[in-house]
């Protein structure tokens, strides 16, 4: 519990306490709560579109009160990094050069035009699930930011590289053990079968954990090229991953609950 409050602490706004000092003991087990962190934001976003479709107000403006609550209670930090990344790796420049366009505060046009898409992407999807069923937007909008997260978890163990020394994202490169980080992946699938079957029975229960096992692939893979390209990960990647993993999974659950309405 302590280090799931210190996650909130150190990734959202919520008024929990902060961690006042991050070594690599605490970056461990800060990465290994990042997982049930999102889960609690999930919770939030969920309810928030919970609430909107209870009043009757439609899947649209349910889907974008889902998102609007995710990114009020972390920031939008991972737009920030998604944003970021996609300014460093547009510029086509050196790795040295890529990184300290991102290091930047100011956002280039890729940047603005990657957040806009991925919000779009997220909430059509969302969208989607609602003309399914009420339960499948919220069930998704509940394991979204967790399923996102374990892409993350996945790309802090031991043996990825950071690209940037002396950076926030170095504190948790290399932190995480796989035996660690496959324990994180099982729970958050049995997270996501268990708010599926809550929300709509068993059909929704196979869908998300199948479309969070694709999104981890597909995160597994933009990682690769972000290594390739930067030679290491930092903060904002991390937050590149997070935004691609959540994209992927809302997708790939909107794409089969078209299949099978």
């Amino acid at each position: 519990m302590r280090s799931l409050l210190q996650a909130l602490g150190m990734f959202t706004l919520l008024p929990v306490g902060e961690v006042l000092e991050v070594d690599r003991p605490v970056a461990r087990r800060l990465m290994l709560a990042l997982p049930w962190a999102g889960l609690v934001c999930g919770l939030a976003s969920g309810a928030a579109a919970g609430l909107v479709l209870a009043c009757g107000a439609g899947s649209a403006l349910a889907a974008m009160a889902a998102l609007a609550t995710l990114a009020g209670i972390t920031g939008a930090m991972h737009l920030d990094g998604v944003a970021d990344t996609a300014d460093g790796l547009a510029s086509r420049k050196a790795p040295e050069e890529a990184l300290a366009l991102m290091k930047r505060s100011d956002i280039g046009p890729m940047g603005v035009a990657t957040v806009v898409l991925v919000l779009l992407l997220q909430a059509a999807a969302l969208v989607s699930l609602g003309a399914a069923a009420a339960g499948w937007l919220v069930a998704a909008a509940v394991c979204l930011p967790m399923v996102g997260r374990i892409g993350v978890v996945l790309a802090t163990v031991r043996g990825i590289p950071g690209a940037r020394p002396g950076g926030f994202g170095v504190l948790f490169t290399g932190v995480t053990s796989p035996a660690a980080a496959a324990v994180d992946a099982l729970a958050a699938l049995l997270a996501c079968a268990a708010a599926g079957f809550l929300a709509s029975g068993p059909a929704l229960a196979v869908v998300l954990p199948v479309a969070a096992t694709l999104s981890w692939l597909m995160a597994a893979l933009w990682q690769r090229h972000l290594l390739r390209r930067l030679g290491g990960l930092t903060g904002d990647t991390f937050g590149s991953l997070v935004e691609v993993g959540q994209t992927c999974f809302v997708l790939l659950a909107a794409l089969a609950a078209g299949r099978l309405a």
